[in-house]
C-alpha cells in the first residue's frame, strides 16, 4: 500500500509545471517558514518569560531528533528513486529514506508549538507540516510511510514531554512519611447509649 500511495502522488509529478513548482517550494523551502514562525513565537514567549514552555519545545525537538537518528540507523528502506523508476523533481542524495527528516522537524515544531506555546499557530504549522510531507512524496524523495513515521515520532516526542512535565513525582518527604508506622487512631465520641 505504501508503494501504491507513493505512485498515486508521484505519478502526477512532471505533468503540470505550475503544480510542480509549488510542490518543489513546499518540499524544499516551506520548512524554513515553519522555523521562522516558530522562532517568532519563541521570541514572544521569551519576552513573556515563559521559559518552561520554551524548554519543553526544545526537549521535544531533542527527543524527536534522537529517535529519528535511531530509526534511520536501523532502517534499510532506500529512497524511492534508488529502487524504482520515479519522477524526481528536486536533486537529492541517496540513502535511507525512513523517517523523513523534514517531516520529523516540521511536525515536531508544529505539535510542540500547539502543546506548549500557541494552539492556533500550532495548528497552522501542522497544516504546513502536512503540506511538506505530501510534497516530499510528490517530488519523489520519500514514501508516505516515511512522512507518517516522522509525524508519529513528533507526536510521541511532544506527548512524552507533556506527560513528563505534568506528572509530579512525590517528594522525598512524602516517601519518608509513608514509610513511618502510623500510630493507631482512637476515635472519641458518644458511645452507643450515652447522652
Amino acid at each position: 500500500m505504501n508503494l501504491q500511495l507513493f505512485e498515486l502522488l508521484n505519478h502526477l509529478a512532471g505533468r503540470y509545471r505550475g503544480v510542480d513548482d509549488v510542490m518543489e517550494f513546499l518540499a524544499q523551502w516551506l520548512i524554513y517558514v515553519v522555523f521562522a514562525v516558530a522562532a517568532i513565537l519563541a521570541g514572544r514567549a521569551l519576552r513573556r518569560r515563559e521559559l518552561a514552555a520554551l524548554l519543553r519545545v526544545a526537549v521535544a525537538l531533542l527527543i524527536a531528533y534522537g529517535t529519528a537518528v535511531g530509526l534511520s540507523a536501523i532502517s534499510h528502506e532506500l529512497r524511492p528513486f534508488q529502487t524504482h523508476a520515479v519522477t524526481v523533481l528536486i536533486p537529492h542524495a541517496g540513502g535511507v529514506s525512513m523517517p523523513s527528516d523534514h517531516a520529523v522537524a516540521a511536525f515536531t515544531v508544529a505539535f510542540a508549538v500547539a502543546a506548549f506555546l500557541h494552539r492556533r499557530w500550532g495548528l497552522v504549522l501542522a497544516v504546513a507540516a502536512l503540506a511538506i510531507g505530501v510534497a516530499r512524496v510528490w517530488v519523489g524523495v520519500h514514501y508516505p510511510d516515511d512522512v507518517l513515521a516522522g509525524a508519529m515520532i513528533a507526536a510521541l516526542s511532544v506527548l512524552e514531554v507533556g506527560v513528563w512535565t505534568r506528572w509530579r513525582p512525590p517528594s522525598p518527604a512524602a516517601f519518608s512519611a509513608r514509610s513511618q508506622p502510623r500510630a493507631p487512631t482512637v476515635r472519641r465520641g458518644i458511645a452507643h447509649g450515652e447522652r
